[in-house]
């Protein structure tokens, strides 16, 4: 229990002193006029409260994957406590504060506008590509998972095949979707939030608690060492971070954060509405690290429980510490992490694909028809993942690869942003090159990737690593100070 103490330390402390650190070089302006004020449409550029914002924020970025990541990270040992908190304190939150306080100075832009602005066209539409590309698999993960865990362990049906249950649990969720992408955001999603954000809070305030309460048993990282003690062999270095990507650092979030800077009012509330609730993801990350970690170690589960089935070892966990009445508290609130992620994922895309598009969204029938299509592509998407066998984790790993890759790029373009305001740049460029070293390594090294051997894998990795440094700090530099830069 005491690393796992020292973990939270680390991320409270370390929030506060690196926060107002960040905040500092910022330097937020609270006269300057934000988009949601001066863009204001009634659909997307909608004035909110900070606390409104910051709950919309938090319920945006934290999905299933701040509960299944870490819940198979913790396989790696008692030193995911303090890495949990380290790289949420330095790279997950930076990285959402960054690009939410740069979407405020730039109108309201989302990512690929961003990335097009700083880092040029040609990486533009590679970035497109990519973020379009994750967007789906995150609304697809999103209806899965939730659907999965609410027909198991809320209305104990079977969520094995495609069945009847199975079909209509995932059809609601769908039509919340689309109601959540197509409507203005104040009227759906600024109004459910605070009942998704109250069982949210309850449930990871309820596991952390049971963690004491149920005296588990955690394991102590000087027991163990900082050597691979993963039961299936799976590396540290690059699998740990690219299973707990949501509780350490998102690229999807950089999305969530841009979005929600068309409601934001001051610049002040960017680091409640940015950086703090990447600390509060951090927090349940850590919550359910331990609770996992605690059910291993007092026989209520197993590894191969945590390896293979995570979301079954929600419902074990929360029943156990929790009773019957807590334990299903606790459940739901998994599933609306999970659905208060997917609702914002497709409406990002519709965003994104209309800004690339030139489609004017304000016409209802535009809008409409755009999330149409993309509701199709994640229903055929979604199908493939439940009928064949091992579709789920091809999406999942494909998933979690993409979410990484995308924040590799969110990095080089909050590096650029710093360069040409003379700001600490290695803020932003440290962090993306250590993600660019574990993108690179996993994709060279894993099936869905070139399959090569680990030792040739981190070699490539380092270069590629090296080279992404070098190309940001040098284009950063080169780029001419006569853009429209605040």
């Amino acid at each position: 229990m005491i690393t796992f103490l020292i973990g939270l330390v680390i991320l409270i402390v370390g929030a506060a002193i690196y926060g107002s650190f960040c905040e500092r070089v910022m330097k937020p302006n609270a006269s300057a006029k934000t988009p949601a004020i001066s863009m204001r449409d009634g659909v997307d550029f909608v004035p909110m409260n900070k606390w409104k914002c910051c709950l919309i924020e938090l319920l945006n970025i934290a999905g299933t994957g701040p509960v299944l990541g870490p819940i198979q990270g913790i396989l790696f040992g008692p030193i995911a406590f303090l890495t949990i908190p380290i790289g949420c304190v330095i790279g997950g939150a930076v990285h959402d504060y960054m690009s939410g306080m740069i979407s405020l100075r730039n109108n309201g832009e989302q990512m690929p506008s961003l990335i097009k602005r700083f880092l040029g066209n040609g990486t533009y539409v590679v970035y497109n590509v990519f973020v379009c590309f994750l967007m789906l698999l995150v609304g697809t993960v999103f209806i899965y998972t939730p659907g999965d865990l609410f027909v198991a362990q809320i209305i104990g049906g079977d969520a094995s095949t495609l069945n009847p249950t199975v079909v209509m649990v995932y059809g609601a969720i769908f039509v919340y979707y689309l109601v959540a992408t197509l409507f203005p955001i104040d009227k759906i999603i600024g109004r459910v939030y605070p009942i998704f954000g109250a069982i949210l809070l309850l449930s990871a305030v309820g596991i952390f608690f049971g963690l004491f309460v149920n005296g588990y048993p955690l394991t102590e990282v000087w027991e163990t060492g900082v050597a691979n003690v993963h039961p299936f062999g799976e590396h540290f270095i690059p699998i740990f971070f690219i299973t707990v990507a949501c509780g350490i650092t998102s690229g999807f979030h950089s999305t969530q954060a841009t979005m929600i800077a068309r409601t934001v009012t001051n610049e002040n509330h960017g680091r409640l509405v940015y950086y703090n609730t990447m600390i509060a993801e951090g927090f349940i990350a850590m919550s359910w690290a331990g609770a996992a970690m605690g059910a291993v170690n007092a026989g209520i589960a197993t590894n191969e429980n945590l390896f293979k089935q995570a979301a079954v070892v929600v419902g074990i966990v929360a029943q156990s510490m929790l009773g019957n009445v807590g334990g299903m508290v606790a459940v739901l609130g998994v599933i609306v992490l999970a659905i208060t992620s997917g609702d914002t994922a497709l409406r990002s895309l519709r965003l994104m694909l209309g800004d690339a598009l030139h489609i004017d969204q304000r016409k209802k029938i535009n809008a409409f028809t755009l999330a149409f299509m993309l509701f199709v592509i994640v229903g055929l998407v979604l199908y493939y993942a439940k009928t064949d066998k091992s579709g789920f984790a091809l999406l999942w790993r494909y998933f979690s690869w993409a979410n990484e890759t995308i924040a590799v790029f969110a990095f080089a373009m909050i590096s650029v942003y710093m360069i040409q305001n003379k700001m600490p740049h290695f803020i932003a460029l440290l962090p993306g090159t250590f993600y660019m070293y574990i993108v690179a390594t996993y994709i060279l090294h894993a099936p869905i990737g070139f399959g090569l051997e680990w030792i040739a894998s981190y070699g490539l990795a380092g270069v590629a690593a090296i080279l992404y440094a070098v190309a940001v700090t040098k284009f950063g530099k080169s780029m001419t100070s006569s853009q429209n830069l605040r």
